[in-house]
């Protein structure tokens, strides 16, 4: 089968380009997210230049590619970053070029967005419309603050009943953190894990028991991956054979599965705002703030490196600047 990845210009016995970004992105343990990304613009980048090999182009190639994605693909300002980003990966860490003279393109329109944001009553209408593993993972959403790779990256180890927290490891920018365990979410989660322990223990008698591991803790600990406090808390349904994980493991549940689920609940709870998985994040800061916790606090548990994105939430609250009482109320 022929391969996806545009031509190299490199000898037989070097890897192709493509597979050279993808060792220097592991090399830096950035995220698999960040890995296709960064592959699938350094590709665009590449088949916008008709295949021509990145080391032959400068700045002036860079430069149109990301005129080209503001003027032409009209993409978010937060889009055309990543691709910058992506290629200025490519010529500083891969093929170790600097690039300057980037000062003249096109930079798309920054949009200040506020966040959608759901009420409790219609957080608890959602929730009403979903059951399971969907129900648990917005509950926990919801509870506490997570992003929906987080919650599915839980490891039973990360889940602290007694405290009533949650680890939050390696999250976005590659940081740790602690939030809150909702104890609307306890009982349920604990006859979950139940039911998951029993699922490893069969795997396990199988042969079959084994997870997915980060970094480099295979190496350093060979049986974790057979241990219960590394399974996923919420184990995909099926075992994964991908060669890069190495022998057969269980990965954890897929994003779209809950995304689905969400959307679909969203619907029939007859909710009209453009709420999403990320959207129970975005009440969960507000509502906080709503009761009066301090703004440094919901920082901590969001995982924010800057206080200045948690302000955003202020813009939704019922008090502040946008939380005056219109005049007509007054006629």
């Amino acid at each position: 089968m022929p391969s996806n990845d545009p031509p190299s210009s490199s000898s037989p016995s070097q890897p192709k380009l493509l597979d050279r970004v993808r060792a220097a992105v592991r090399l830096r343990h950035y995220s698999p997210r960040t890995e296709e990304a960064y592959v699938g613009w350094i590709r665009r980048f590449i088949r916008f230049h008709r295949l021509r090999h990145p080391g032959e182009m400068g700045a002036p190639e860079v430069g149109e590619f990301l005129t080209h994605l503001a003027v032409k693909g009209r993409v978010s300002a937060s889009t055309q970053n990543q691709a910058l980003n992506a290629v200025l990966f490519l010529y500083r860490e891969v093929l170790e070029r600097d690039i300057e003279g980037l000062e003249g393109i096109v930079r798309a329109r920054r949009s200040v967005l506020v966040p959608v944001v759901l009420t409790r009553s219609e957080v608890a209408a959602v929730l009403r419309h979903l059951d399971g593993v969907a129900w648990l993972v917005a509950a926990l959403l919801y509870g506490g603050g997570l992003r929906l790779s987080e919650c599915l990256a839980l490891r039973v180890k990360d889940v602290d009943f007694g405290a009533r927290q949650l680890a939050i490891r390696g999250g976005k920018g590659r940081k740790d953190r602690v939030t809150t365990l909702a104890e609307l979410v306890v009982s349920r989660l604990e006859a979950h894990l139940a039911r998951v322990r029993a699922q490893h223990e069969a795997d396990v008698a199988r042969g079959e028991g084994r997870v997915v591991l980060p970094d480099a803790v295979a190496r350093k600990y060979p049986r974790a991956a057979e241990l219960w406090p590394w399974q996923f808390v919420f184990p995909a349904s099926r075992i994964c054979r991908d060669p890069r994980y190495g022998p057969p493991s269980r990965y954890h549940l897929h994003e779209s599965v809950i995304q689905r689920a969400v959307t679909t609940a969203v619907r029939r709870a007859g909710i009209t705002k453009r709420a999403s998985c990320h959207t129970f994040r975005h009440s969960f800061a507000t509502h906080l703030l709503e009761a009066g916790h301090d703004i440094r606090t919901v920082q901590a548990l969001l995982g924010h490196a800057d206080v200045s994105t948690t302000m955003v939430y202020t813009h939704v609250l019922n008090r502040g600047p946008l939380g005056v009482r219109s005049p007509a109320d007054g006629l």
